[in-house]
């Protein structure tokens, strides 16, 4: 436990779970903008909870440029984690984790939206996407942690498709936010709690 929290946050808080009726396992959801340092904070939260921990990887690498962050990426994970590159049948690969696995990062949701947006899907059907996997991360038997990315800082878009995917982000993220029992917000390498203890 940090010891830098007061110690009633301590007494609640255990190895990275969270006592709700017992020790219970937590559904983390980490947002900010590029190079913030979300990616190194969730899997530094991983590593402090368990050594099992399932790593799903979103992104699929399509020109050079992002073979070499996919490399940069894969260096810095453990090499005892189980790696799944699944860019969008999340929902149907979380059921199957439960019973192996102490915590699962999923890394990231704006390239899940991106590979929907790919295969044509429209608003309606992404966001229920989105929405499945938030339900079923919240009542997960293992720790979730959730990497987003935040774009609506940032000028409107010039092209149709780039505010599309802007928007879809937006309430994607939001409805993660509701979902999980703690929102961290990386800014500059540090995290700042906006929800949960």
């Amino acid at each position: 436990m940090n010891p830098a929290l007061p110690k009633k946050q301590r007494e609640k808080r255990k190895g990275g779970l969270k006592k709700r009726k017992g020790w219970v396992k937590e559904f983390i959801f980490i947002v900010g903008g590029a190079r913030s340092g979300k990616s190194r904070y969730a899997q530094a939260l991983a590593k402090r909870i368990s050594k099992k921990v399932a790593f799903i990887a979103t992104c699929t690498p399509q020109d050079k440029e992002m073979k070499k962050r996919i490399a940069l990426h894969q260096k810095a994970r453990p090499r005892h984690w189980k790696v799944i590159e699944e860019p969008r049948e999340i929902k149907s690969i979380l059921p199957g984790l439960k019973e192996k696995f102490d915590v699962v990062i999923i890394d990231c949701l704006g390239l899940l939206i991106s590979n929907f947006l790919s295969t044509g899907l429209n608003e309606r059907a992404i966001e229920k996407e989105i929405t499945l996997i938030a339900g079923f991360l919240s009542k997960a038997k293992f720790t979730s942690i959730v990497v987003s990315n935040e774009v609506g800082g940032g000028i409107v878009p010039g092209n149709a498709l780039a505010r599309r995917f802007r928007d879809l982000a937006g309430f994607s993220n939001q409805i993660m936010a509701k979902r999980a029992d703690r929102v961290i917000f990386m800014q500059s390498g540090i995290p700042m709690k906006i929800k949960g203890e």
